[in-house]
């Protein structure tokens, strides 16, 4: 069960989703005509930085100042005072400025950054699994009302355990957590010191003099080492120059020297690469789900700003049927007043005309101000900022409207299953779910090494050297037979002549054990509820699918409904019209006509908005937003799009 769950759809035959035989849809995810734009210079590398001098060792290493400007391609799709942007346009500038997509560009340096850590023999110290949905706007995410799962700046992972930490509704407090991991940079150690030492007697028999003087010079290095199998050496070397005023001390002064080599290797808990390479394996790991939360950032973002775009295009379309509402009430209202000044027509009727016009005008006015709040939303999505005034109140015409993409796209779909199946190959939350699996396995791991007695071979190999002048005031007659200098000293410390060593082992039972096995049982339930909610994902993703397929079929549905009503409120106000010209009908009549139309064109621009935002969601359940779009995961990553703007018309 377990291979089937971290391998999820990874056999499944890849179809052919959707095709258009539309020239318009290639028009609205296809780069604009026209001339063709440079892209910006990639941001400035965020790794750390690595030195061949070994003093930046010691140094911080700064970040480069984030970059919060726009990208020229804002400013070459400005024409006359107006930002004209196509659907690829509208996707190419989000990848370039939109802030949610720099907040997780920097989620792969810092995954990078725990890498780094956990070869030094760190814990990690976990990477941003959670989609950054701060942008307003494209279904109310984050900030107008919005309920959805995952808005904010996203979810952090536990990193080494940590009580109740964890994402999606897991626990994950076990997560890397097994036996101690000693640091694997070597550790230089050293000490120096003078020290003097004045001590009265109570009598002479001991040290010859009423009062002790001694002057002592010491010196230490040590070099400690560990190794990912658990193996830990260490060096230390100890020297030492002493002089006294006693003269019952045959050398004065005295020169020590010595050194010992140590090594203590595990047995059983904390033995091999498995335990003590978790944190590098699961940084690693978090590495890749990293790359693949990136990923499911972008294709959020482009989803975000593709809804954006058609409820842009909504507005505007909706605000150019109130314009011709309006238009034709005026009409009427100036054929109205010059008919009752002809006294053909009642004073009633005028009234009636100019409650029309009021009407109208009042529509006009809401449409304005939505088409207003939608073009400020899509600049904000655009952007990395709104300092410019001018940009500010710009007004946005889109270029690809949903009239034309909506009339004349076709959809063919390939059996629900080989959909689905596709879906199950290429959805990032599933790819992620398997890595963290992979994650638990390696901490399961570790865990389970941990429930072991802690049993250690221990060795140790030294050696003692001394050195040193024959004591002028002692009486003794005792003639030395070591060295006089301190290189002899140095010496015999390193040639055998007196060497110390041992080895033994070191035993800890912990009896009962209770904590390592309650943490290895804990780590066996997080494991299986991890497992279940992969099950869960690929429900989900089953539901999902079958949902955006279903919501495209309705919206084809109303969309044509939509375009019949319209065609025949078209019909009945041309009848009307000429009834009015022939006599046989009223200016109401055609008013009513007229309204009745433009409310069969609002209802149709309405359809056509949630006609593409179905197409949208459904791109998103497959997992082909990118595909469709002609969008890389490498230049979203660098913040760059190659593309073209409309060129100026003349």
């Amino acid at each position: 069960m377990r291979s089937a769950l971290r391998n999820p759809g990874r056999t499944a035959a890849t179809a052919t989703l959707l095709f258009f035989t539309s020239q318009s849809f290639a028009q609205a995810v296809a780069p604009s005509q026209g001339a063709t734009l440079q892209a910006p210079q990639p941001s400035t590398p965020l790794t750390l930085p690595h030195s061949h001098n070994p003093l930046a060792t010691y140094r911080p290493a700064s970040v480069p100042a984030a970059n919060l400007s726009n990208s020229p391609r804002i400013d070459a799709l400005m024409h006359n005072g107006v930002l004209e942007l196509s659907l690829a346009d509208a996707i190419a500038l989000s990848l370039e400025n939109n802030l949610d997509l720099a907040i997780a560009r920097y989620n792969i340096p810092i995954a990078e950054a725990d890498i780094e850590r956990t070869k030094a023999g760190g814990s990690t110290r976990g990477v941003n699994t959670g989609v950054v949905q701060n942008t307003p706007g494209g279904n109310g995410v984050g900030g107008f009302g919005s309920s959805s799962t995952g808005a904010g700046a996203g979810g952090t992972s536990g990193g080494a355990g940590g009580a109740g930490t964890g994402a999606s509704g897991l626990v994950q407090s076990t997560l890397g957590s097994g036996t101690a991991v000693n640091s694997y940079d070597p550790i230089l150690t050293g000490s120096a010191n003078v020290q003097h030492s004045t001590s009265p007697l109570s009598n002479l028999t001991i040290y010859g003099v009423p009062t002790l003087r001694d002057n002592s010079i010491n010196g230490t290095i040590g070099y400690q080492q560990s190794f990912s199998t658990g193996t830990t050496v260490s060096f230390t070397y100890q020297g030492n120059r002493q002089t006294t005023n006693s003269p019952y001390s045959f050398l004065n002064p005295t020169l020590n020297s010595q050194f010992n080599f140590g090594i203590n290797q595990p047995l059983l808990a904390g033995f091999g690469r498995g335990p003590n390479l978790r944190y590098l394996r699961i940084a690693r790991n978090n590495k890749k789900i990293s790359d693949e939360a990136f990923e499911l950032q972008v294709i959020s973002t482009i989803t975000q700003v593709a809804n954006l775009y058609w409820d842009l295009v909504a507005a505007f379309e909706d605000e150019q049927v109130k314009e011709r509402t309006l238009g034709f009430a005026n009409d009427t209202l100036d054929l109205g007043r010059k008919q009752l000044a002809l006294q053909a027509i009642p004073a009633l009727d005028v009234t009636k005309d100019e409650g029309e016009v009021a009407r109208a005008e009042g529509d006009l006015t809401i449409a304005k101000s939505v088409l207003q709040f939608q073009e400020l939303l899509m600049k904000n999505a655009l952007t990395r900022n709104l300092d410019d005034p001018t940009l500010e109140v710009m007004p946005v015409h889109p270029t690809d409207l949903s009239a034309v993409a909506a009339d004349s796209a076709q959809e063919v779909q390939a059996p629900t299953e080989i959909i689905i199946n596709d879906a199950l190959s290429r959805r990032l939350e599933l790819k992620i779910s398997s890595i963290n699996l992979k994650n638990r396995d390696i901490s399961r791991d570790a865990v389970n090494n941990a429930l072991l007695p802690a049993v250690n071979l221990v060795g140790q190999y030294g050696g003692v050297g001394l050195a040193g002048l024959t004591n002028p005031a002692s009486t003794g007659g005792v003639v030395s037979t070591v060295p006089t200098g301190y290189g002899g000293s140095f010496t015999n410390t390193f040639n055998n002549s007196a060497p110390n060593y041992y080895v033994g082992l070191n035993v800890n039972v912990p009896i009962r054990n209770r904590q390592a096995k309650s943490d290895q049982y804990r780590s066996e339930l997080e494991t299986c509820q991890a497992e279940i909610l992969v099950q869960q994902q690929r429900k989900q993703i089953r539901i999902e699918v079958r949902n955006a397929q279903y919501a495209l079929q309705q919206a084809q549905a109303r969309v044509a409904a939509a375009a019949k009503a319209r065609d025949l409120a078209a019909k009945t106000f041309d009848i009307t019209g000429k009834e009015q010209q022939l006599g046989a009908g009223s200016a109401q009549d055609t008013l009513l006509a007229r309204q009745a139309l433009a409310s069969a064109e609002s209802a149709l621009v309405a359809a056509r908005t949630a006609y593409q935002k179905s197409r949208v969601e459904l791109q998103r359940a497959i997992g082909t937003t990118l595909d469709d779009n002609g969008v890389s995961v490498a230049s979203a990553r660098v913040g760059t799009q190659t593309s073209q703007v409309i060129a100026p018309q003349p």
